[in-house]
């Protein structure tokens, strides 16, 4: 279940109960008048079936509540209520399956935000990679891949090219723009100290070492890793399993094979270099399909829920049209 805190300006109140209160995946609704004072007006509460949340909020985008009041969204992590089950068994589908859009796109926008944070995980994440490079360990491979934020800014392109968002995609170029030659700058002067010191013997090369080689020797699993690996992480932003995101960030290459260019690049290893960066570009342009594919896969979903809701009875309680049309 999702919990709805909506404040509603007074002359729209009675359509937003009678909305709520007509629509049978809606539980637990309450209306305190005049509980808002800024906006002024009331303050509707209830509790939606995740899976018709998306449909809800945008009924109440259309009485234009977004506009004069507010709309916020909360996960209710356990309930007790007979009620509550009803409206879940009236809204079709499981609620594993159900993308609330709202929150997708907030997850997104709050991912996507080229700030010092953002190039202090990148720069850190290569750093880390870096090491794991020169010295052939895998586990610290594994910890770049962890720590690296790359996969916000993907996903959040995936996000704008399938909800048609130039302003969000145009942020999530610019954050990957930024922080990947920030991250790769970081990695190249880190080995140049670390060959300069001794370090690393000068005449390292990357391919030398065979738990680690495969960075900077792209092949055709590069394509089908990637490729599983932008679906699953996908699947992990639309249901937020935050563990399911983890393993995906494990599973590419992305921030190991960024670190290689940093390193092939302060080693002379031109190679190595060129590889790298083939592997950045097949794990980043496959990741973005692998999302776009997925989530217009759960977008075409929603948009026949939405086509059929709009036909539904609560519509016609909030006075809003009830003819089949399309969505978003």
């Amino acid at each position: 279940m999702v919990h709805l805190r909506i404040v509603v300006p007074g002359a729209k109140s009675e359509r937003v109960v009678g909305l709520l209160e007509a629509s049978p995946s809606v539980s637990s609704l309450a209306r305190i008048e005049g509980a808002s004072r800024k906006p002024r007006g009331d303050l509707v509460l209830c509790d939606v079936a995740r899976e018709d949340a998306s449909v809800v909020i945008d009924d109440l985008r259309e009485l234009g509540i977004p506009a004069e009041g507010s709309i916020s969204i909360e996960e209710i992590d356990s309930q007790l209520s007979t009620a509550a089950e009803r409206a879940e068994r009236a809204a079709a589908g499981s609620p594993g399956d159900a993308v609330v859009w709202e929150e997708v796109e907030a997850r997104t926008s709050e991912s996507i935000e080229l700030n010092a944070n953002f190039l202090a995980f990148m720069v850190l994440a290569c750093l880390i990679a870096s090491v794991g490079v020169m010295t052939g360990q895998p586990i610290l491979i594994v910890g770049a891949m962890v720590v690296g934020p790359e996969f916000g800014p993907l996903a959040g392109l995936s996000v704008a090219l399938v909800q048609r968002r130039p302003d969000l995609g145009l942020r999530s170029l610019a954050a990957q723009a930024v922080g990947f030659p920030v991250g790769i700058t970081g990695a190249f002067l880190f080995s140049l100290l670390a060959k300069w010191t001794g370090l690393v013997e000068s005449g390292f090369v990357l391919g030398d070492l065979p738990l680690t080689a495969f960075i900077s020797e792209p092949s055709n699993f590069s394509f089908i890793v990637a490729f599983f690996a932008g679906v699953a992480g996908v699947l992990s932003l639309t249901s937020a399993k935050s563990g399911a995101l983890i393993g995906v960030l494990i599973s590419v290459t992305t921030i190991p094979a960024a670190a290689a260019i940093g390193v092939a690049a302060a080693f002379g290893d031109w190679a190595d270099w060129r590889g790298a960066i083939a592997q950045l570009a097949i794990n980043l342009s496959t990741i973005v399909v692998a999302g776009v594919a997925t989530l217009w896969v759960q977008n075409r979903v929603y948009e026949r829920r939405r086509e059929r809701h709009h036909a539904a009875r609560s519509r016609a309680a909030a006075g809003l049209p009830t003819e089949q049309r399309g969505s978003r």
